[in-house]
């Protein structure tokens, strides 16, 4: 058997069974078997939820290939309260696959690296707590590096 390794972001924005949204993260954690999690951390919504989400990232061990994992991913969150309706819309848990130690992944319905993580805030700051070495694929880049570039102050135009 041979282990792999994932980061995962994790996000909530609702109360549900757990609790609020921040223990609903460390619950979801617990139940993907994560071996470190970051601090949970807040921040605004995208689109039109207004609640604030309360995001962290996982770094979780599997003998998973990636669909496996985003099966997981999606019976855990169906398992947390988690119903599709509308997009960016409040949420018991959103859990996304972020990076793979295998590198990158391409099929119908799963990309990882995830296609939108360089540019969010929310999910490179807990990133680069918990695996700031960890090289990007596509860029090769370290999560340092690219969170240094989504955060550096930016000259006024």
């Amino acid at each position: 058997m041979r282990f792999t390794s994932y980061a995962i972001a994790l996000g909530s924005n609702r109360r549900g069974r757990h609790g609020p949204p921040e223990a609903e993260v460390r619950a979801a954690a617990r139940a993907l078997g994560a071996r470190t999690l970051s601090r949970v951390m807040a921040s605004a919504a995208i689109g039109p939820s207004v609640r604030r989400f309360a995001n962290a990232v996982a770094l979780v061990d599997s003998d998973l290939s990636p669909p496996a994992m985003l099966v997981l991913c999606k019976r855990i969150e169906r398992d947390f309260g988690r119903r599709r309706g509308q997009r960016w819309g409040a949420r018991v848990i959103d859990l996304d696959l972020v990076l793979w130690s295998g590198g990158a992944w391409r099929s119908v319905g799963l990309s990882v690296p995830h296609h939108a993580f360089r540019e969010r805030r929310f999910v490179l700051g807990p990133l680069v707590q918990v695996a700031p070495g960890w090289r990007d694929p596509a860029t090769a880049l370290t999560v340092r590096q690219l969170h240094a570039r989504l955060t550096r102050p930016r000259p006024l135009a």
